[in-house]
């Protein structure tokens, strides 16, 4: 079977197994720290574990959660969207403070924006039980090469597309018009390749290994979703609609 027509079936086999949702409730949310703690603390040492198993922190309470979980209710991976503080909106984002040096202002200038529209996508992060194939065990979230398909051998990275489609789907909700994202160079790439635009906005920065900032527009990357993904989106959307207002 070749990858072009096992894209066919995207959606179909997304349901079988998946579903992705707004994490609105405290046990939902919960949920998604537990993740990011298995990952961000156990796993990679990123953050300090802590007692309670749960990794949180000060942007949380004012940040969009989405959580991936098998359809018998199994948490699987997170992603959420840190908004400006409501009460302090000048208050710089994660990746203001990290890439303040290396930023391109001439591009974008993240202060001169507004920052009512605006959040930065992290803490994406899949457990380490359904990424555990070679090399993957330094990242938090499973995408390579070899997810795009081979003679003989098709794949998808279902689980990062799910997490970042619904993104897409509840900023647009919400009115984030421009999201930005630092990430590792190779998953910057990946996700250009997966037809997710975004550009590059500052040079590399050390955090957590070679970091680089880049930028999306909300509504460019869902009008411009490939024609093969489109089975794909409308489950997501389906859930996020469904799962978001349950």
């Amino acid at each position: 079977m070749s990858f072009l027509a096992d894209v066919r079936h995207l959606g179909e086999n997304f349901k079988k197994y998946f579903e992705v949702l707004p994490a609105f409730t405290p046990e939902l949310k919960e949920a998604t720290y537990r993740i990011r703690h298995s990952v961000y603390c156990e796993e990679l040492g990123y953050e300090s574990v802590r007692t309670e198993g749960v990794e949180t922190d000060t942007y949380d309470p004012h940040s969009v959660h989405l959580l991936l979980r098998t359809i018998s209710g199994m948490p699987v991976g997170c992603i959420r969207l840190v908004r400006p503080d409501p009460d302090e909106p000048h208050d710089l984002l994660p990746f203001e403070k990290t890439c303040a040096a290396v930023l391109d202002r001439a591009r974008i200038d993240p202060a001169k924006t507004d920052r009512a529209h605006i959040a930065e996508v992290s803490r994406l992060a899949v457990l380490g039980s359904f990424r555990k194939r070679k090399g993957e065990a330094n990242t938090p979230v499973a995408l390579s090469d070899r997810d795009f398909g081979a003679p003989g051998m098709p794949r998808f990275p279902y689980i990062p597309v799910g997490l970042y489609t619904a993104m897409f789907l509840v900023a647009a909700d919400i009115g984030l018009h421009t999201l930005f994202v630092l990430t590792e160079p190779r998953l910057a790439r990946h996700l250009s390749a997966l037809g997710i635009k975004l550009t590059q906005i500052g040079g590399p920065v050390q955090h957590r290994g070679t970091r680089i900032p880049s930028v999306l527009n909300t509504q460019e990357n869902i009008d411009s979703i490939k024609f093969n993904l489109l089975p794909l989106f409308e489950v997501i959307e389906a859930d996020v609609r469904r799962l978001g207002s349950a």
